[in-house]
């Protein structure tokens, strides 16, 4: 975790630079630090990357890096379907669309959603990432997995991955086996040992340094292990841990990353990236309200199969469109705070509600 943090600094300044610019020609509505804020919605042109772990984790609420999960609410009550809300598709559609999965989501049809059925459909679309990444994975497995004999070995993975990088393959791998030196460049080396001591905390006993589908799953996606779940926690909890007691304070939590603001802009976007994780903290991931978050709350925090998780977001995403106040959503609360929901703004969102339902 540390060695992608080191990597991101060494580019801070041209990234700043870039950021000005940014900052003078579009409405930005992200942090500049967080780099994982910035992510392809569709999965086209990663087959490169394919077989490194996802800097994002879909259904989880925190990202690799430590930030905080843009678009975690909309993953969680779209799914699958969450690439089908694009910003510039027809607002008709994606009305058509929201109430449709209202009265999915509507289990008792009583054209209202309480926060067990919310909760109920959370738990569903979670498991549809869940059961997306193991696909994903099946494919992956089988492209580090030259001889399929359903395990792989270190060295065959450090090839592939290598390859990915614009290495000859057939070179690196007679440099691998005759344990030759590979004279790469310090950055790739860097990236080379933090996945090492990834890939040896996704070998499960026997520690015998061969993955099998499962071990590589957890491999590129922690969330699917409790024990890389940990491991993704501790990684966390040391980038960020400033006094090396393996605990956050809410000043470590929202301490800003490195690096200078430029304009006024950019400093109301960190302050708001600031509010954002003071009230998570607070609210959420501090379960025992005791001014720290241990491993386990956070832990508790990012397991994506929480039940308890679900119904405590649950009743969240209900509060934010509850204008009635009966702890319930209605079509039209839903459809009103559709950009909360869906990420898309929806026009005349009243209009003809009762025709189409």
């Amino acid at each position: 975790m540390a060695v992608w943090r080191k990597l991101w600094c060494r580019n801070l300044l041209s990234v700043s630079l870039l950021l000005c610019v940014l900052l003078l020609t579009v409405n930005v509505n992200a942090r500049p630090a967080n780099m994982s804020a910035v992510k392809e919605k569709s999965p086209a042109g990663k087959d490169d990357n394919e077989i490194l772990p996802p800097d994002h984790l879909n259904g989880v609420k925190m990202e690799m890096d430590g930030h905080l999960n843009k678009d975690f609410h909309q993953e969680v009550f779209l799914g699958k379907e969450i690439e089908e809300f694009e910003e510039d598709s027809e607002p008709r559609r994606n009305r058509k669309k929201l109430i449709e999965i209202f009265t999915k989501v509507d289990s008792n049809k009583d054209k209202s959603v309480s926060a067990k059925e919310m909760q109920r459909w959370i738990m569903e679309k979670t498991e549809e990432h869940f059961q997306e990444a193991m696909v994903e994975n099946k494919n992956s497995f089988r492209g580090v997995d030259p001889d399929a004999n359903g395990q792989v070995t270190w060295d065959e993975y450090r090839v592939k991955f290598l390859a990915s990088k614009g290495f000859n393959e057939k070179e690196i791998a007679e440099k691998v086996k005759n344990n030759e030196d590979l004279k790469l460049d310090e950055e790739t080396q860097e990236v080379l040992e933090s996945l090492k001591d990834r890939w040896f905390q996704a070998d499960n006993s026997p520690n015998d340094q061969l993955l099998n589908e499962q071990e590589f799953l957890s491999f590129l996606h922690p969330e699917h292990s409790k024990g890389m779940l940990q491991y993704m926690v501790k990684e966390i909890v040391r980038d960020l841990d400033q006094d090396g007691d393996k605990k956050l304070t809410l000043s470590e939590f929202i301490s800003l990353p490195v690096g200078t603001v430029e304009n006024q802009q950019a400093q109301d976007i960190d302050d708001d990236w600031v509010r954002e994780r003071k009230k998570e903290f607070e609210d959420v991931i501090d379960s025992d309200r005791d001014g720290i978050v241990t491993m386990a709350e956070l832990e508790e925090y990012m397991d994506p199969m929480n039940e308890h998780n679900a119904l405590n977001e649950a009743k969240q995403m209900i509060a934010v469109a509850d204008e009635n106040q009966n702890h319930n959503l209605e079509l039209d609360e839903i459809l009103k705070y559709s950009e909360y929901f869906t990420g898309s703004k929806l026009m005349d969102y009243a209009r003809n509600v009762h025709e189409e339902f």
